[in-house]
């Protein structure tokens, strides 16, 4: 899977020269200096948007022209003071040994030489490791009483309608 790229080839190609096109700011440096595009490269992309859902911005906005949201989490994680920039979704969730332990793992996603990213089956057997290791959480349904509650994705709010609360061992 490919997260910031786009390519297509027909069945009877065995390589294709292309242009590097992509989401800016989800593109793997590498790939954006070499035009090879990799396993490693779809960590790289799996972390940006790790970090995106930790701290609730996008990848490349800061109100700070100098550095960019990516590169204050980096920084953030470095000198342990991850729970300064989280979201305050994430910040309330109240498990942060788990929200630190995601955080490092983006971190290692991140790193600009492809060869020092884990694989993503090292990354997914992290994260399935942080997701077992959870209490059940307890879903409730929103205050005006509707029936549904609602998660945050790709910057939009979308609701989803339950006839009653539930506890599930997954977040």
């Amino acid at each position: 899977s490919d997260f910031g790229t786009s390519k297509t080839i027909s069945e009877d190609k065995t390589h294709l020269t292309t242009n590097v096109k992509g989401t800016i700011g989800y593109l793997d440096p590498e790939y954006l200096q070499s035009s090879q595009y990799t396993d490693k490269s779809d960590v790289y992309s799996f972390g940006v948007v790790l970090v995106e859902l930790l701290i609730g911005q996008r990848p490349f906005s800061s109100t700070d022209n100098e550095s960019t949201a990516i590169s204050q989490f980096l920084e953030a994680v470095e000198s342990n003071r991850i729970e300064e920039i989280l979201d305050p979704q994430v910040s309330d969730y109240g498990k942060i040994e788990a929200v630190i332990v995601v955080a490092q793992v983006a971190r290692r996603c991140l790193f600009l030489k492809g060869r020092l990213r884990p694989t993503m089956k090292e990354v997914a057997m992290e994260l399935e490791s942080v997701r077992k290791s959870e209490m059940p959480v307890t879903v409730a349904a929103d205050e005006d009483n509707s029936g549904g509650f609602s998660t945050i994705l790709n910057g939009g709010v979308e609701t989803l309608t339950v006839n009653r609360s539930f506890t599930t061992n997954s977040l």
